[in-house]
């Protein structure tokens, strides 16, 4: 298949905290209401802004994070993420040209995160991935605290890598049509056009907590409320035409568009594995308090062999017959009295890993499999007892596997990203799951008990199809394993209250 040519725009920003998320997702919603089908993006880990951007679009909102997948994998996941859209918004990362900052750049040896030596945008930066992906940037400026002086500032962003497409601005936070009047002239000096002028909105602050926004699952109708607003303003304040015009200018680019399929073929070739005969069940974990997970996650499990089925661990029981159990990242401190509660789950969570049958679990997954968090009673299938602290853990990590588990083997090496208020104390021997390097110190993260492997580490499983490929094959071998034990029908399979179809 051949990338097509979408037309994008990449929602950029001078810094953290000038608009971007309202921005897009307001824009979004906006050529959404005009009768665009609107593919939505945000670059990096984030998984709190892609649920807002699929309330907008009415379609998944996804991830393009070079770092986490690879350089050459970001325009092929763009494509795929294109398929039936008509245009594209991707909402950028920090301020434009910031990525990466890797321990020789902190040493002052390193090019300062990839790219300030000349050798190209920072890596998984949003000027990197407008690169990759051959799309022209707007520029939203917080402009609170600026006058005229934003000429320079927009001549610096444009002056510093001409190989970033700058086609606009767009004005956040503007004071009175004086102040517009003035930060326009600002603009016309550097010759770049304004597409849209909002005041300051005070009704469209998405409620925010420790790790930032609270995701639009948790934040129910209120989150469809503020998403409406930002498109209302969007579509009352932008020049809607003026934006699809940029997005035309798209560079073509020619190339593969991912396919999971593929992805899962060519893992099964280098591992020698062979599909399942029957589909195998994976049971995901989601609801409020586990919310956090990549949407080519799903897709790559089914071309797997899997049947991906969705439980809430805050009122359903673990689905029938599940071979295997997936529980990703979220916020189980904010629902840590209700996941108790489910003493039912907990049990059958329990059951499941003592039959053997796999369980992956990142950050907030790693929690709920500890003994307790916080003093409150957790499904105890792992040595560690979780607590919440306020010091923030934040950053990608260059791990390599330890032992071999039921998704990696031993010396896998994958880039994840960590990003927590909280720690686990170990109360048992454990092997660690990860270990990696940072400013010179060994450090390691999760645990590998039996069937289970669980830790911080938060992967992207398109830039690991290996791992997806590995779990389901281990769900096949704890099956088959199981169904040679005498009077294995009285497993964990019986145990489960079947509470969906």
């Amino acid at each position: 298949m051949v990338n097509p040519a979408i037309p994008t725009v990449v929602i950029a920003a001078p810094a953290s905290g000038s608009g971007k998320t309202t921005v897009a997702t307001g824009l979004i919603g906006a050529l959404t209401r005009a009768g665009h089908r609107v593919a939505p993006f945000k670059v990096g880990p984030d998984f709190i802004d892609p649920g807002y951007h699929a309330v907008a679009a009415g379609r998944p909102g996804r991830n393009l994070d070079p770092n986490l997948v690879g350089p050459d994998r970001v325009a092929p996941l763009f494509a795929a993420g294109c398929a039936g859209a008509d245009f594209a918004v991707v909402e950028g990362v920090m301020g434009l040209f910031d990525g990466r900052i890797t321990d020789d750049d902190l040493q002052g040896s390193g090019p300062g995160g990839g790219g300030f030596d000349g050798s190209g945008p920072a890596m998984g930066s949003t000027a990197h991935v407008a690169a990759l992906i051959g799309a022209p940037v707007i520029v939203v400026v917080d402009a609170s605290g600026h006058s005229q002086t934003l000429a320079a500032i927009l001549h610096g962003l444009r002056s510093f890598d001409p190989s970033v497409d700058i086609c606009g601005v767009i004005l956040n936070r503007v004071g009175s049509p004086r102040h517009e009047h003035v930060l326009r002239q600002a603009c016309d000096r550097v010759g770049l056009p304004v597409f849209a002028v909002l005041g300051r909105a005070t009704e469209l602050v998405v409620p925010s907590r420790h790790l930032g926004l609270i995701p639009a699952v948790e934040h129910g109708g209120a989150a469809r409320t503020a998403v409406d607003a930002m498109a209302q303003l969007v579509s009352e304040t932008a020049d809607l035409a003026a934006v699809v015009a940029a997005g035309r200018t798209r560079r073509a680019m020619s190339g593969p568009v991912w396919s999971a399929a593929e992805e899962v073929a060519v893992a099964r070739a280098r591992t020698d594995a062979r599909a399942p005969e029957r589909p195998i069940r994976v049971a995901v974990a989601g609801g409020a308090a586990f919310t956090f997970s990549y949407a080519e996650h799903a897709e790559l499990l089914a071309a797997a062999g899997a049947e991906v089925v969705a439980f809430d661990p805050l009122q359903d029981g673990l689905p029938g017959d599940s071979d295997a159990v997936i529980v990703g990242g979220g916020f189980p401190e904010e629902h840590v009295h209700t996941l108790a509660a489910n003493v039912g789950l907990l049990e059958q969570l329990r059951a499941h890993a003592d039959a053997g049958r796999p369980i992956h679990a990142e950050c907030a997954g790693l929690l709920y499999l500890a003994r307790d968090l916080d003093g409150h009673t957790m499904a105890d299938v792992l040595p560690v007892r979780g607590h919440f602290g306020p010091s923030l853990t934040l950053g990608y990590r260059d791990a390599v596997a330890l032992a071999d588990s039921s998704v990696f083997t031993a010396g896998t090496r994958i880039t994840g990203h960590e990003f927590h208020r909280s720690v686990v104390e170990p109360i048992g021997p454990a092997q660690a799951a990860w270990g990696w390097r940072r400013v010179g110190t060994s450090l390691t993260d999760g645990v590998i008990a039996g069937s289970v492997h669980a830790s911080y580490l938060h992967t992207h499983p398109a830039g690991a199809p290996e791992s997806v490929v590995r779990l389901v094959d281990s769900a096949v071998a704890a099956t088959a394993e199981a169904e040679l034990v005498p009077g294995h029908t009285s497993s964990v399979r019986s145990t489960h209250v079947r509470t969906h179809p």
